[in-house]
């Protein structure tokens, strides 16, 4: 594989990009690179290279020069303007042109004035393709006047009055520097009290008698001209109080008296500048100087805060004793309020600058140079930002561009210039003015139209020598036009250079990040371009690094003892080092107690001024290393006791014997710290799959310091070392250098194969990929491999990229297939796969089970046969057969507002199977299907069938009512479920006594049309229990229960009044406790008797009449298939509630029968056996049995109270 360099660049227009060429070390632009031999047949437009300052001050003592310089091919010719109209120099012969320049030398030292001169000049720059133009510079002699004459009168002042001292220097050019000195030339001292202001005047917050003297004397310097001029000397003298009065008796006629204010202390008040409030405003870029100098007694102390912000930390100075504050590099940022406040112990004040940062013209986006083939489009940007807003104008080799020649291939759009199919002619300079009040700034910009070949520029066969695990760049500078791509091979053969090893800059340069043995070799850059092609061979050699592979180690001795630093070097053999020893840094102490040998340094009789830092240097031509160990000197001390601690790090790591399979690794131990190391552990780190994990390689025993490595092909190897002792593990040593292993065939094909079909006319085959550490080489891709398994075709082969999915289409459904992968890469194959089985894509079964027979069990239960289709009608697996049965009509009912459709799955090959959980007296319709993965296949025709009467359900409800001393009324509702044609009720009663014993049992008969029953000559004021149950053809249904009690005899009632009240009789409550002993033995018998199946007589009774179909289903009455129901309508899915006891009116409501087939299944989940019996959970809600018979509720009896209990 080739890597080709694909330059980054910004897109200009569709299918068009600017060449990118060098980087010219003089000016900012591109540049065509001005090699030698590029140059004798590369044309190029001129281009400014020097020129002289915008704002040039001569020293009208010399000549003036005025710089202009340009390159060009052809070589540039030169023309200057002044003030705007064309310079001759011919016509002058002070003037002279320097030969293949521009640059202007005007001869005014033999004769001839700076000021005839001065004014504005411009140097043009010209060849056949294009003018470029210099700046406009400014020529102006500098000035350096005399101060004027002037008298000067002795200042006379009281002690702690202030004063300020004029400079007011002489204007010249440029503005001189300011200092005040005495007459010995000797600077003037300042301080917080007096100091010098930014416009040379001399400020004293407060006088002192030390400040009189005579000779107060101003300077200016004048760089330009080397010259200082001295104002005349200032006399000041200081007075006290007490010599006023003499003073100004003596003195008065010929002196002048400064001032009379006081001399006691004063608050400060500022001395400049004036008022409260004062602007400033400065450019961008420039120094922001403001000052504050106040006067007062004690001398005021400076503060400087800005409104609303804060002073920028890394860009804000003091100067003058606080009393300036500088800003550099000043930015529209910094504009805003600063205040100065100035403070001493009577008060403070303070003074509001206001500071505007305008801004001249400065760059955004500088113009280019841009070099185009033919037919190829460019732009030019000129984008300049300023305050204010900077007007961009564009000029064409010098001519306003509005005047200038019309180019077809231009546009002009604001600050961008657009071409558009360029063509030879288009070449010409640009110039880019962007201007405001503030200042200017011109750029040329050349567009260069150029059809050449590409040509390489680097020296052939170049030598690069380049340590281990360090990056090798490999230069390939180049030219073309068209931009040509460059490709890099390596060695005779032209190996493929990859991107993930490789990285390759848009200047042509190789660079390998990690140069590594095997990287040594030659290289081949080659440039392509429409028009031709070059290649250049270069050389890289991998040096091994240098290592101190035993260094100084820290050492604590006594005064007068010996001491030496070990620094052992291990480098390559074809480098040379030198060895050299620092102490602190420097060189080692002219004494003989000093020795160097090859690896050793030793300092005999070691005193205090050699303890230190020594350091071994050790370099070589490519590289230098060092360590460095402390010295210290000290009294003789007891000798301590040892510290015992984990190992330190092995090192001096080194890899040897490296072959594509194996390596031997080799290390130093550490210092084990007085506990002897046990084993070693040795980890691997994968640089080029896993960067930065490591992971255990092997361990080796404690006294081995070498280990034989089984390594992978095409890992790029690092490894470490830890030692472990008793204490612990140490840290891990420095990783080795890295071993890049050779790619070899993958080891192992990807496993989890498998076929299977997502469309009925596919084979989607899947796997799990190889990592990378398992693809043993690049380029890993994947063989897949296909037949039809019951036929001679031959193998159908695919290699796909490391994906983990192959799609085969169009293949016959639910066909089988032999299915391989197998992995590959650059090297070779992986050993031949095993074949798996897989299917292709399924589709709907065509035919429907014939011969579908129903054969009723009972009045719930069905069992339906039916024959299996035929296998390749399934068209994919068989997962079972489906029944669909729907309850259509009842015997009784004919108008049913919904049909609910059930279904019941049976898995596999099964051709019968039971429905549970149908409805007694009814009407069915079934049907049957085959079902495979894909869905089920057509119904089968429907089949009907009925099922027989069964025993009802409980009546809905049962009322006693209108009870009279020997009658009762019953009132009652149907059953809500019949389950066939009610034939009669049957009502059993029995009484109950005060003990709760059940008395004889009445059995009696009511016709099937009665809701309603009156009871007579029943007993007065008695309890009775009621049973009652409908009946039909099949048998007894499910009873419910009721209490009720007759009135009672008020006649009995009174006469019972007025007998004695026995219960609060002693006698009687010590009865009624033996009484409840009794019951509670008696309960404990009979509950005995009940886990053991005994009956009591109510039981038996009721027993006679038992039949099975009354009896709910068990749990373990049999197992059924799958179900699920498809609709039902409101009513078919209420809860069925089971027996209570009778509520507060009496009323018993049974709603719908329990015999519901949602009862039975668990979905579409459930299993049948091989019989048609069901095997999944029959799990449905059911009737609660009653405790005895078929009673679900009774009076509050001693046996259901036990039974509620337990």
């Amino acid at each position: 594989m080739q890597l080709k360099i694909m330059p980054k660049k910004k897109r200009l227009s569709a299918g068009r990009a600017p060449l990118m060429l060098f980087l010219c070390q003089m000016i900012s632009a591109l540049e065509v690179p001005l090699d030698p031999k590029l140059l004798e047949d590369l044309v190029q437009p001129p281009t400014i290279t020097q020129q002289s300052p915008k704002d040039y001050i001569i020293d009208p003592r010399e000549n003036i020069v005025i710089q202009c310089e340009a390159k060009g091919k052809p070589s540039p010719s030169f023309s200057w303007t002044r003030n705007g109209t064309h310079f001759d120099i011919d016509k002058d012969p002070l003037v002279t042109m320097k030969p293949g320049s521009g640059t202007l030398t005007i001869n005014i030292m033999s004769e001839g004035k700076a000021e005839t001169y001065e004014g504005v000049y411009q140097c043009t720059a010209r060849n056949e393709r294009g003018a470029a133009i210099s700046n406009n510079i400014v020529i102006r002699p500098s000035r350096s006047p005399l101060w004027t004459k002037e008298k000067l009168e002795p200042i006379i002042l009281r002690n702690g009055q202030s004063l300020v001292l004029p400079c007011r220097p002489p204007i010249g050019l440029p503005p001189p520097i300011i200092f005040w000195m005495d007459n010995s030339f000797q600077r003037l001292p300042q301080s917080e009290r007096v100091s010098q202001g930014l416009n040379g005047d001399l400020y004293f917050s407060n006088v002192l008698p030390e400040d009189t003297r005579e000779d107060y004397i101003c300077y200016a310097r004048f760089n330009h001209t080397q010259t200082i001029q001295q104002k005349q000397p200032i006399s000041v003298k200081v007075i006290s109080v007490d010599e006023l009065n003499d003073t100004i008796a003596a003195n008065l006629s010929d002196t002048e008296f400064y001032g009379a204010k006081s001399h006691r202390q004063r608050p400060p008040t500022f001395l400049t500048p004036d008022g409260n409030t004062s602007r400033k405003e400065e450019l961008r870029g420039n120094v922001l100087s403001l000052e504050c100098i106040a006067e007062g007694l004690p001398t005021p102390i400076i503060y400087w805060i800005k409104e609303d912000g804060t002073l920028p930390i890394n860009r804000t100075f003091y100067r003058n004793f606080k009393k300036t504050l500088q800003i550099v590099q000043v930015t529209e940022a910094d504009s805003g309020n600063y205040q100065c406040i100035a403070k001493n112990a009577l008060g403070a004040i303070h003074h509001t600058i206001s500071v505007t940062v305008k801004a001249a013209p400065y760059w955004i986006i500088a113009p280019q140079n841009l070099v185009l083939s033919p037919e190829e489009d460019g732009t030019l940007i000129c984008r300049a930002n300023g305050n204010p807003k900077p007007r961009i104008s564009w000029l064409s080799n010098g001519v306003p561009i509005e005047i200038a020649p019309d180019d077809p291939s231009r546009k002009i759009d604001g600050d961008t210039i657009i071409f558009s199919k360029v063509q030879e002619r288009s070449s010409a300079v640009y110039q880019c003015n962007a201007s405001n009040e503030y200042g200017y700034l011109l750029a040329n910009a050349f567009v260069n139209v150029l059809a050449e070949p590409p040509r390489i520029l680097t020296s052939a066969n170049t030598l690069y020598q380049v340590i281990a695990n360090r990056p090798a760049l490999l230069d390939c500078a180049f030219f073309g036009s068209p931009l040509p791509t460059i490709e890099w091979f390596k060695g005779a053969k032209g190996s493929a250079l990859r991107e993930d090893i490789y990285v390759l800059h848009e200047n042509g340069t190789l660079e390998i990040p990690v140069a590594q043995k095997d990287s040594t070799g030659t290289y081949t850059c080659v440039a392509r371009n429409k028009l031709g092609m070059a290649n250049n061979d270069v050389h890289l050699e991998i040096k091994d690094p240098t290592r101190i592979i035993k260094q100084p180690e820290y050492a604590v001795v006594q005064r007068g003892s010996t001491v030496s630093f070990e620094c052992k070097v291990k480098h390559d053999h074809t480098l040379i080092p030198t060895v050299m020893w620092l102490k602190d840094h420097g060189e080692l102490p002219n004494d003989g107690r000093f020795t160097v040998d090859k690896d050793r340094l030793v300092v005999a009789d070691v005193n205090d001024d050699d303890g230190g830092t020594y350091t071994c240097v050790a370099n070589t031509t490519l590289d230098n290393v060092s360590a460095s160990a402390v010295l210290s000197v000290v009294a003789p001390t007891p000798t301590p006791a040892p510290i015992y601690d984990v190992p330190n790090p092995p090192f001096d790591l080194e890899l040897t014997d490296q072959l594509d399979r194996s390596v031997q690794l080799s290390w130093t131990p550490g210092d084990d710290n007085n506990s002897p190391i046990t084993k070693f552990i040795i980890e691997y780190e994968d640089a080029m799959h896993e960067p930065g994990l490591w992971h255990h390689q092997t361990e080796v025993p404690g006294t081995q310091t070498t280990a034989q490595l089984k390594l992978s092909p095409y890992v790029n190897y690092s490894f470490r070392v830890m030692a472990e002792n008793n204490l612990g593990r140490s840290l891990p040593s420095e990783a080795s250098e890295q071993y890049l292993t050779k790619a070899a065939e993958p080891d192992k094909n990807p496993t989890a194969v498998e076929g299977l079909g997502s469309e009925p006319d596919n084979l989607v085959i899947t796997w799990k990929p190889l990592n990378g550490f398992e693809s043993n080489g690049p380029g890993l891709q994947y063989k897949v491999s296909w037949r039809q398994k019951d036929g001679d075709d031959e193998w159908t082969s695919v290699v796909v990229a490391n994906v983990s999915k192959y799609i085969v289409s169009g293949t016959p459904t639910f066909v089988p297939y032999l299915i391989k992968v197998q992995a590959l890469n650059d090297a070779g194959f992986a050993p031949e796969p095993a074949a798996v089985m897989g299917h292709s894509g399924e589709d709907l079964p065509m035919v429907a089970p014939g011969n579908v027979r129903v054969n009723v069990v009972n009045s719930t239960l069905a069992e339906v046969h039916w024959d299996p289709v035929p296998l390749k009608s399934i068209r994919g697996h068989l997962q079972g057969y489906r029944i669909y049965y729907w309850k259509a009509q009842s015997s009784l009912t004919r108008n049913r507002r919904h049909i609910e459709k059930k279904i019941l799955t049976f898995q596999g090959s099964k051709t019968h199977g039971m429905l549970p959980g149908l409805e007694p007296f009814s009407h069915y319709t079934l049907n049957v299907r085959v079902v495979n993965g894909k869905g089920e296949g057509p119904a089968s025709p429907d089949k009907v069938f009925n099922t027989p009467e069964g025993v009802p359900s409980a009546p809905s409800s049962l009322k006693i009512v209108n009870p009279t001393l020997d009658s009762l009324t019953l009132e009652w509702e149907p059953p809500s479920h019949p389950n066939g044609i009610l034939t009669e009720y049957t009502l059993k009663y029995q009484p109950i006594n005060s003990t709760h014993e059940l008395g004889p049992l009445v059995d009696l008969k009511i016709p099937a049309n009665k809701t309603r029953w009156i009871l007579k000559n029943l007993n007065f004021s008695t309890r009775y229990k009621f049973y009652f149950y409908a009946q039909t053809a099949a048998g007894s249904g499910i009873q419910i229960t009721e209490e009720a009690i007759t009135t009672v005899d008020e006649g009995k009632l009174a006469m019972a009044s007025r007998q004695v009240d026995i219960a609060t009789q002693g006698w009687f409550i010590g009865l009624m406790c033996a009484v409840a002993l009794l019951i509670l033995i008696l309960l404990i018998v009979c509950f005995i008797r009940r886990n053991k199946g005994g009956k009591y007589p109510v039981k038996e009774k009721e027993d006679a009449h038992a039949d099975p179909e009354i009896q709910p289903m068990k749990e373990d009455d049999g197992t059924f298939g799958e179900y699920r129901s498809l609709e039902s309508d409101a009513e078919d899915h209420k809860p069925l509630k089971k027996g209570s006891r009778t509520p507060s009116d009496r009323t018993v409501k049974k709603e719908d029968s329990d015999d519901s087939l949602v009862d039975y299944g668990e979905g579409v989940n459930g299993q049948f056996n091989e019989d048609g019996s069901f095997i999944g959970q029959y799990s449905g809600k059911k009737e609660k049995e009653p405790a005895e018979g078929n009673e679900s509720s009774e009076a509050p009896s001693p046996v259901n109270a036990m039974n509620s209990f337990v």
